[in-house]
Parts: structure tokens; C-alpha cells; sequence
């Protein structure tokens, strides 16, 4: 049964496809924000996106018309950080990743090492190299616990999609035949419990907005959470017949979504 939206304290936003895409604010974002900020409800922003840190995005969110501080932006980056961090304290790591998740994980007190890693960290790479995906699938085939931030196939953009992290988690799976020990990104539960502690936010009173079934809605299957899609991004209304996902509402877009609060809160 399916809660009603007047119960959810804070609302998780995806980034890519639901608030932005590129370099552009998406029909009703703004609106959404001023709506929910009215009726006295939070928001973060929860992307899978692991190319970037949280100040990127609060910046790059500032720029395009809202000023949001870091903590209100949760990544895959962060949230595989904080993890490992309960885990693995301090441990040396090979990360496959950008220099933004690179210092990520410095800030949390890992040890990057290419040459003797305890596990190894794989994410979404834009600065990837051959060599890079060479040496993770050394260290993938002799055994290392293998973590992977996310597991997004594609990432959209403007123009269409660019592969994403679930491209070379195929690549190393058909070179070691082994998928990631961990998965921490959306769908996966790991990275809710991190966000709910972060923010001390009962489970219940979340709820996930986005535009992909696989991640955004499927969290909804993996930890109770309430899930919103909108249509403004990779899933089309269409998509849902033949998807084992279901979110709890459907929305065009932020700005419906933003309407339907309004009714629903205040009567």
C-alpha cells in the first residue's frame, strides 16, 4: 500500500534527467523546489553519478539557478566512502575513478595505491584509460574485494547517453568472470542506510524522484521507500508494461509533481 505524499519529510532528487540534463534546468524544478521548501519539507540531492563530488554538483546546481550548500548533495562516490569507511578504515585502495572521486576517498581517510591495494574501488570513470581497466582486472582476478559505486548502464545527456559504470563492470566480469562483490548506488539498500544515518531521517518518511525503473524505482523494492517517477528523462510511459519495476506515482515532470503536493498538503 502505497503512502500518501503528504507523509514524506524529505524528498530524494535524482540529478541527470529529473532536476537537469546537461546544462539545463528541467520543466517545474525550480517550482518543485519553492513548492516543498512552502510546505516545509527537505530534499537532497541522491545521484549515482560517482564522476563528481558534492561540491561539483552544488556548484554546478548554484550556477543553474538554485544555491544549494554540499549537504544537501549525496553521491555513490560518497556514499561507497562512508561504507568502506565503517569497514575498512583507513585501508589502502585502488580507485578506478576521477580525480574528484579520487578525493573523495582521501577525504575519508583511504590510502590510494596502485601497487598494493587491500580492495579495489571501480566508479564512473571519465578519465578512463586502458591501462586503468588493465590493472583493476589484475587485481580483480587475484582475488581483492571488489566495490563498485554504482550500477547505471548509461548516463544521460543532451545528445543521447554515454556509457556508464555498468559498461566496465561488463568489460571486467567477461575478462575475470566476476561481478562486483558490492554494489552501493541505487538500487542497492547500502546507499539509503548511509544517507538515513547522515541525515537522520526515519526510512519511512523518504521518498526517491527520478526518471530511471532500474535504479531510482527499484529502490523502492530494496528498502520500503516511497518512489516517485518522473517522465522527463530515459523512462517513457510505455517502458512500464513490460518493467518488474513500479513506482508508487507518476509524474510528467517536477512541476506536476510540485501541483500535486499543493492539493494533496493543503487541502
Amino acid at each position: 500500500m502505497r503512502r500518501p505524499l503528504k507523509d514524506i519529510q524529505c524528498f530524494l532528487l535524482d540529478m541527470d534527467g529529473t532536476f537537469y540534463l546537461d546544462d539545463q534546468l528541467l520543466q517545474g524544478a525550480l517550482h518543485f523546489i519553492d513548492t516543498i521548501t512552502k510546505l516545509g519539507r527537505r530534499y537532497i540531492f541522491l545521484t549515482n553519478n560517482s564522476s563528481r563530488h558534492r561540491g561539483y554538483y552544488a556548484e554546478k546546481i548554484t550556477r543553474l539557478g538554485l544555491a544549494v550548500q554540499e549537504s544537501q548533495i549525496f553521491t555513490s562516490g560518497e556514499a561507497t566512502a562512508l561504507h568502506l569507511n565503517s569497514e575498512s578504515p583507513g585501508a589502502r585502495v585502488y580507485v578506478v575513478g576521477t580525480e574528484f572521486l579520487q578525493e573523495e576517498f582521501n577525504q575519508h581517510g583511504f590510502t590510494l595505491d596502485e601497487g598494493n591495494p587491500q580492495l579495489v574501488v571501480l566508479g564512473f570513470d571519465t578519465s578512463l584509460t586502458y591501462a586503468k581497466l588493465w590493472k583493476l582486472c589484475d587485481f580483480v582476478r587475484a582475488g581483492l574485494p571488489y566495490i563498485a559505486t554504482h550500477p547505471d548502464l548509461n548516463c544521460p545527456t543532451e545528445g543521447g547517453f554515454m556509457p556508464d559504470i555498468g559498461a566496465m563492470i561488463a568489460f571486467v566480469q567477461t575478462s575475470t568472470g566476476r561481478l562486483p562483490d558490492k554494489v552501493i548506488g541505487k538500487p542497492n539498500r547500502a546507499i539509503i542506510d548511509e544517507l538515513a544515518k547522515k541525515i537522520q531521517v526515519p526510512m519511512e518518511q523518504l521518498a526517491m524522484i527520478g526518471d530511471r525503473l532500474y535504479t531510482d524505482i527499484a529502490l523502492g523494492e530494496t528498502t520500503g521507500i516511497t518512489t516517485i517517477l518522473v517522465l522527463s528523462g530515459e523512462t517513457r510511459r510505455s517502458d512500464l508494461e513490460t518493467s518488474p519495476h513500479k513506482p508508487d506515482y507518476i509524474f510528467e515532470h517536477l512541476g506536476e509533481l510540485a501541483a500535486y503536493l499543493t492539493r494533496s498538503i493543503q487541502g
